[in-house]
């Protein structure tokens, strides 16, 4: 059923705040307009009414007796349509977790995994914001970070997540075109696919050949994409081999979208963690179930890993609070 008749409702709150300060220029300054639109508004109200809400003399407003009667309603009822507002928002706020994070922990770790926790918390919004710029996370509006470091930056809380191994990866496709490799020499001799303007974190091909001793003074060519994602994704379509990060690309491997063309890897001394505001007034309750959900699946997993192979490599020192 359609409620009717209702007054031009911006006019009604012109009127609620007129009547409550008993001044057109305090209603202005609240709802930040000017004088005249408070007075205008009014004026519209009392056409729309048919009499007046207000007598105005020497520069002074007063409540006529139907403006009385007609400013207790609406504000009774202005009043019940903010705190339904306020309600409303506060829930939504309270059941909407933000996780920042980098593009290719987002696209290739994160978003995989949350049809997962959305099963269990579907009344839960969860909102991802990746990019590869965010340096500073103290100064983003975020519940919690996903970030791979060195160390954890000081003005957050930290929990470290996973250690990382850094090998190579290709296609089926292009390991069999391209033929096999007998170690990470053999690597020079193919197309490699090189991630521009990298964080300094970040392993570069001619860092990791440094590190699992091969000269890498001639690699025969090369292929330069500035986002990690895209980079997977070229070496998923068979354009050369990339640097992979283990946790990142797992379901490539276990899929088999990816092979390791050469058993050499590289541990790394820097991992992923697990990043959270260090001064929170309280923790939202969807908040606090995700990131118990995100810990609790890494134990899981370490612990089906640790069953189903004799090098583990669990992160020690990983707690749940």
């Amino acid at each position: 059923m359609r409620i009717r008749p209702l007054p031009p409702l911006n006019s009604l709150v012109a009127f609620e705040a007129a009547a409550r300060y008993l001044s057109f220029t305090a209603a202005a300054s609240e709802l930040s307009v000017t004088q005249g639109a408070i007075s205008r508004q009014v004026r519209q109200l009392e056409d729309y009414l048919g009499r007046s809400l207000f007598v105005r003399e020497n520069r002074t407003i007063a409540l006529t007796p139907a403006g009385l009667q007609y400013y207790q309603t609406v504000s009774r009822a202005l009043a019940d349509v903010s705190e339904a507002t306020s309600e409303l928002i506060h829930w939504q706020g309270d059941r909407q977790v933000t996780v920042a994070t980098t593009n290719a922990m987002a696209s290739l770790w994160l978003l995989p995994k949350i049809p997962a926790f959305q099963r269990n918390y579907d009344d839960v919004e969860i909102r991802i914001l990746a990019s590869d710029q965010l340096y500073d996370l103290s100064r983003s509006d975020f519940d919690l970070g996903l970030m791979y470091c060195p160390t954890p930056p000081p003005s957050l809380n930290a929990t470290p997540l996973f250690r990382e191994e850094v090998f190579p990866v290709c296609s089926p496709a292009y390991l069999q075109r391209s033929g096999p490799l007998g170690g990470p020499e053999d690597l020079l001799g193919r197309t490699l696919l090189y991630l521009e303007d990298a964080r300094a974190e970040w392993f570069s091909w001619k860092e990791w050949f440094h590190r699992v001793g091969v000269d890498s003074a001639g690699p025969r060519g090369h292929l330069n994409i500035n986002n990690y994602p895209m980079l997977i994704q070229a070496a998923i379509n068979g354009q050369g081999i990339a640097l992979a990060w283990g946790h990142l690309l797992d379901h490539h491997l276990e899929s088999g979208a990816l092979v390791r063309p050469v058993d050499t890897h590289l541990r790394t001394e820097a991992c992923f963690y697990l990043l959270e505001p260090e001064h929170r007034v309280r923790v939202k309750p969807a908040v606090r179930a995700f990131r118990d959900w995100l810990l609790t699946t890494l134990r899981d997993e370490r612990e089906a890993v640790g069953r189903g192979m004799t090098d583990p490599d669990p992160l020690s020192g990983i707690t749940e609070e």
